[in-house]
């Protein structure tokens, strides 16, 4: 049987925090499953699906807190269930592309939620147009449409938004799930 443990981690960034930080799980015998790790300003941030016996679980549970002081993190963890298929859901990208302006992630978020949509992953980023310099907001998000969703109604009502907040919304269907570097 092996127990599963969420671990979140935010740290100055400095290189070598993943090697620290992944040779203390690996210490307590336990293993990454998944892992989402970014910069953000000066800021380190991980956040990872830890699976080992569930006693290694424990162990590193009960180990977080020194840890966390050895490598001058604050580190929160809890446990957690094993990740589980999700019939009856569609595996789309929805994509949205404008200038920078308070409220966009909130105006698509809601939208989604309306329809019961589940955001597996979320990245925004801001970054200047070309040409003009201007600030460009880029949001990306991984989700998951129920079947019983009307793909025709949610694209109208992206529509909608992209004409009533001024963005560029793409919503595509997931075929094959790669890494991206």
């Amino acid at each position: 049987m092996r127990g599963f443990a969420m671990l979140t981690a935010i740290g100055t960034d400095r290189v070598g925090i993943v090697d620290d930080l992944t040779a203390s799980i690996l210490e307590e015998q336990c293993n990454i499953e998944e892992s989402r790790m970014a910069v953000l300003g000066g800021e380190f941030a991980v956040m990872l699906l830890l699976s080992g016996s569930p006693e290694h679980i424990e162990a590193l549970i009960e180990a977080s807190e020194r840890i966390a002081g050895e490598l001058d993190l604050h580190i929160a963890m809890k446990p957690t269930v094993a990740p589980k298929a999700k019939p009856g859901m569609r595996p789309y990208t929805i994509e949205s592309v404008s200038l920078d302006t308070p409220g966009i992630v909130h105006a698509v978020t809601a939208l989604l939620r309306r329809h019961r949509i589940n955001i597996e992953n979320l990245e925004t980023d801001t970054t200047a147009a070309p040409w003009t310099g201007a600030p460009m907001f880029v949001m990306r998000a991984g989700i998951s449409i129920p079947a019983e969703v009307s793909l025709a109604t949610l694209r109208e009502e992206i529509e909608t938004l992209e004409t009533e907040q001024n963005l560029d919304i793409r919503l595509t269907p997931v075929t094959v799930a790669p890494l991206e570097f």
